[in-house]
């Protein structure tokens, strides 16, 4: 784990101007405009990067439909890509302190959850399918005598990849490693108030021996450079994870250029179910706190609707205050804080609208609700719960994506069941019960891409991630992943 004196040396480090990544090498904009870069720890602007427009993305585009089409990467040896993806991730765990200091500094991720989340994660990650690159076999379809039918596995060319701003370095990895196992070429349009961490990824990814053009990564606005990704007519798929309304823009940028594959992992209002029999309802409260709260609710599968049996809930209420009250809210860059910032003061506007307007609806606000440490200059909002929250709220029907927590009362496993499935959403959820057969029924009624059981959160690399409903489409995480990144062709041979 890091040291609050590495930390300490880190936070202060000067980034100044960053360029975008294209053909191998850091490339100033067209136009040369650029973005500020302001931290949420403190509101202060620390670097800034490039305002790249529809021309940069072309540039890249082209970089990596030239870089695809050359075959260095996309024809290499499955051996040759899994040899540099496992030197990628070794030059990721040597930079690990600088990356995850970086990230912190970008978004306000507290340090602490960054550390594992971030950096480490995107290592483990791009081993892990460094790993699968020579396991992935064709197939021999069963055919008459006379002929031979084969089944190959194709990368599909330029892959577009669009992250969020609140595990840039995590969900970008998830998308980046699987692409570039396949054999494809990647253009990258991070978040623009959070871009830092993908830009170093490029220039470690070329260290490791990636050949030029088969990771570009173009910085700016999503209205422009998102935009312009979508609508390329060379660009292959989109792989996408953000909000609902960017994700249908999407979709609709695919039927108006080549109808280039997209795949969405949107928003989420994800139900925490906590039965009377929840093995240890103090654990369950102390989990259930942090599922919320941690990266101040800015995590896509924050179990932010709490459901709660009725003969347990008072009991469970005082449990889960105490845990909340007991988690700091303080500087992401102190090893002491359990919670850091919002990511950023627009975000902290967002949030603060929502507790409002939960107020007016009539829910009733158990703690927080506020913006806090004001004197830092940082965005920062205190642990929110609400409870007497009905489905017809605003609060039970929209994402957050802040630390805001709609609790709701149930008596019967039927009752939890329509609670849980009573949104648009179906991206994560949770069951908390001592009964096998409760478990296994409620994994089969909730419509969601993930159920937890007797815990929240923690799903590691090796199963999917990915929603139902309007949570979208498509999965990141585990082999299954592979296949959004692959082309079938059939051989039809006569003998």
């Amino acid at each position: 784990m890091i040291s609050q004196n590495a930390i300490d040396t880190l936070r202060n480090t000067e980034i100044g101007a960053r360029g975008l990544f294209i053909d191998g090498a850091q490339s100033p904009g067209t136009t040369g405009a650029t973005l500020p870069v302001i931290s949420p720890i403190d509101g202060r602007a620390f670097a800034s990067i490039a305002d790249g427009n529809a021309a940069d993305v072309d540039r890249a585009v082209t970089s990596a439909r030239k870089a695809f089409d050359k075959g260095s990467w996309s024809r290499a040896a499955p051996a040759f890509r899994k040899k540099v993806l496992t030197r990628l991730a070794e030059l990721i765990e040597k930079h690990v302190d600088e990356l995850a200091v970086l990230g912190v500094r970008d978004n306000g991720t507290e340090i602490g959850m960054a550390y594992k989340a971030e950096p480490l994660s995107a290592a483990g990650t791009i081993r892990y399918y460094a790993e699968a690159i020579d396991k992935v076999y064709g197939e021999i379809a069963p055919t008459a005598e006379n002929v031979l039918g084969l089944i190959h596995k194709e990368p599909l060319g330029v892959v577009g990849v669009i992250v969020p701003w609140n595990f840039p370095l995590m969900i970008g990895a998830w998308k980046i490693a699987p692409a570039l196992a396949a054999g494809n070429c990647v253009v990258v349009k991070p978040p623009e108030i959070a871009s830092l961490t993908l830009l170093r990824l490029a220039e470690l990814a070329a260290e490791a021996g990636l050949p030029a053009g088969v990771l570009n990564v173009v910085t700016g606005r999503g209205a422009v450079t998102g935009e312009a990704l979508g609508l390329h007519m060379d660009v292959d798929t989109i792989a996408f994870t953000g909000s609902g309304p960017v994700g249908r823009r999407l979709l609709d940028y695919s039927a108006r250029s080549n109808l280039k594959r997209v795949f969405l992992e949107l928003g989420g209002k994800s139900p925490n179910i906590v039965f009377a029999d929840a093995p240890d309802l103090k654990q369950a409260a102390v989990v259930s706190a942090n599922g919320i709260f941690r990266n101040s609710g800015q995590v896509c599968v924050a179990g932010s609707r709490l459901l709660v049996q009725s003969s347990v809930y008072d009991r469970f209420m005082d449990e889960l205050l105490q845990a909340t009250t007991r988690l700091k809210v303080g500087d992401p860059l102190d090893l002491t804080s359990d919670i850091g910032a919002v990511s950023s003061a627009e975000q902290l506007d967002k949030n603060l609208g929502f507790v409002a307007k939960a107020g007016q609806e009539g829910a009733r606000l158990v703690t927080g609700g506020e913006r806090i440490l004001t004197e830092t200059g940082g965005s920062y909002m205190a642990p929110t719960i609400f409870e007497n929250v009905t489905q017809d709220m605003q609060l039970a029907r929209e994402e957050v994506f802040g630390p805001v927590l709609g609790v709701m009362r149930f008596d019967t496993e039927e009752e939890a069941v329509r609670l849980a499935n009573s949104t648009v959403y179906g991206l994560a959820s949770a069951v908390w019960t001592s009964n096998l057969s409760t478990a296994h029924r409620m994994v089969r009624a909730i419509h969601a891409g993930v159920v937890h059981v007797n815990t929240y959160g923690g799903a590691d690399i090796t199963v999917p991630l990915g929603g139902v409903k309007q949570s979208g489409f498509g999965r990141d995480k585990s082999l299954h992943a592979l296949e959004k990144y692959l082309e079938l062709k059939t051989a039809w041979i006569a003998l």
